[in-house]
């Protein structure tokens, strides 16, 4: 069965009032370091976690055909610039095009026809090929300190089972559905 979009994840964050904020997002990489993911440095994601080094953040992965999900929870610190570069590289050159034409998660008083007239813009002055990474551009990196794998089971008796960090290993329980 396939799934239309399996790095998919919903993010959130907290603002500096402590307010919570949660979207979806692509997970764009993973190590033994973390679960890394990109963005406008300036979007509302960007300066949650840009606030400080070591934002609290959370991942969420939901794959409703397989009734299964799993749930990440840490601190997100941004990636190294050579880390950024190398995935700007790879990104379709329309997406470098749109992130310098995109002005992420602010007001766009002119709707779609100002959007559209930006991305030819700078579809204009931009490079062929080469693009290189805006300033404004980059990504980030959540370190776990726990990770929930949850598998939905007859009469809601899921199966739930929590991986703790402590120190430089991982503690496993089961939790109760």
């Amino acid at each position: 069965m396939g799934l239309p979009e399996p790095s998919a994840a919903a993010l959130a964050t907290v603002d500096s009032k402590g307010r919570p904020s949660v979207r979806i997002i692509l997970l764009r990489g993973f190590d033994e370091r973390g679960f890394a993911f990109y963005t406008n440095l300036g979007s509302r994601k960007g300066m949650d976690l840009e606030r400080r080094d070591g934002a609290p953040a959370a991942l969420c992965f939901y794959w409703p055909p397989l009734a299964r999900q799993a749930r990440i929870e840490g601190i997100a610190s941004q990636v190294t610039e050579q880390e950024a570069d190398e995935y700007w590289a790879t990104r379709p050159r329309g997406h470098q095009v749109a992130a310098y034409a995109s002005e992420q998660s602010r007001p766009l008083a002119g709707g779609r026809a100002e959007l559209e007239a930006r991305y030819a813009e700078w579809d204009r002055k931009l490079p062929a090929s080469g693009i290189p990474r805006p300033p404004f551009w980059s990504g980030f990196r959540l370190a776990p300190d726990s990770i929930e794998f949850w598998e939905g089971r007859e009469n809601r008796l899921h199966e739930r089972v929590l991986y703790r960090r402590e120190g430089t290993h991982w503690s496993v329980s089961a939790l109760y559905p």
